[in-house]
């Protein structure tokens, strides 16, 4: 008997046409499995349990960050000042607390949840003004946000006058430093932070709009999505995510001082990206996020196990990110030939 007409195309696709098809998902966990592979064959102290939660705790500041920056990507969009705001954040809550008269800063000095709301009403309104940029008077998010990139040091640079901040919050140097049993709680938060980032990219109207206006910014306008209060609401999602990553970074490096976040910037674009989100927006999601994430984590961590020269570690994890971007691109120019080939 015939096959009925009903049958989906995709089912009669060559397997190879499938799998070219899902090669931005493939190649990041086929990426994560060779280089645990060859970091535990290296190395027998990499494939312990301790080790693992050494990892996790490492990208735990990245993984907030790159949660905004995932959903920023989505409607392919860029945001270049997240390490600044996340600095200028971490920065404003330590300035803002109330401190002793040892410390040799001066600030305004504040009780710790008065602080925490201060910074946090901080980095909300630098995604904010990012936001108005963007949407109302037409900036390129590259170029806005890498003005807000210098805004951002700009304001940590003005507080801390190259000095040091020690004094954090009692509930934030919790999070940022304590451990709930044997998890960390800066872990529990960042996994927190993914799944509420996944939850809601996937099952909310939000969600989908952010697909939509990254699939196709003009098709999302004719159905009526407001494309410009999307774009505007993921610049602040992700002010917001680097905020809380400051916030709990300063505790978990026990000081604010600046430039300390500056290296997170390419380390969260390369785990969104290696991870397989496109860069063209429309493709991609959280869980893309946590595989590169992991990628990133067991590549610095394993090159510390094998005591790979430091520099050369910089030269490999940008090689990394060039394949990466290599694939993403690859990847696009593939869909779009089976779209017009449909």
């Amino acid at each position: 008997m015939s096959a009925p007409l009903t049958e989906p195309t995709r089912l009669r696709e060559p397997l190879w046409r499938r799998l070219s098809g899902q090669l931005r998902n493939l190649a990041p966990f086929a990426t994560l499995l060779a280089l645990v592979a060859l970091f535990s064959a290296l190395s027998p102290s990499f494939a312990t349990m301790a080790n693992l939660g050494n990892i996790l705790q490492q990208v735990s500041i990245t993984a907030i960050i790159a949660v905004g920056l995932t959903y920023v990507i989505l409607c392919a969009e860029i945001d270049l000042s997240v390490a600044s705001v996340a600095n200028a954040t971490g920065i404003l809550l330590a300035f803002f607390t109330l401190q002793d008269a040892s410390v040799n800063i001066a600030n305004l000095p504040l009780p710790g949840p008065l602080a925490a709301l201060i910074a946090l009403l901080g980095c909300l309104a630098l995604g904010a003004i990012t936001a108005f940029g963007v949407t109302r008077i037409g900036i390129p998010s590259f170029i806005m946000t890498l003005a807000m990139l210098q805004i951002g040091n700009g304001i940590a640079a003005l507080l801390v006058r190259g000095q040091i901040a020690y004094n954090v919050p009692e509930m934030i140097l919790t999070l940022g430093s304590g451990s709930l049993g044997p998890v960390p709680w800066i872990v529990a938060v960042a996994a927190l932070v993914l799944l509420l980032g996944h939850l809601v990219l996937t099952y909310t109207r939000f969600g989908r709009y952010i697909y939509m206006v990254g699939g196709n910014r003009e098709a999302a306008e004719h159905s009526g999505v407001n494309v410009k209060a999307v774009v505007g609401a993921v610049m602040i999602v992700s002010a917001a995510c680097s905020g809380l990553a400051g916030m709990l970074g300063v505790a978990y490096f026990g000081s604010a001082q600046q430039n300390q976040f500056d290296n997170y910037l390419l380390d969260a674009i390369a785990a969104v990206v290696v991870g397989g989100t496109s860069l063209f927006g429309g493709q991609g999601g959280i869980g893309n996020t946590i595989v590169g994430l992991l990628v990133l984590g067991v590549l610095n961590n394993g090159l510390d196990h094998v005591r790979m020269d430091s520099f050369l570690k910089i030269l490999i994890r940008g090689l990394v990110l060039l394949l990466a971007l290599v694939i993403n691109v690859y990847a696009q120019r593939l869909r779009n030939r089976q779209r017009s080939a449909t």
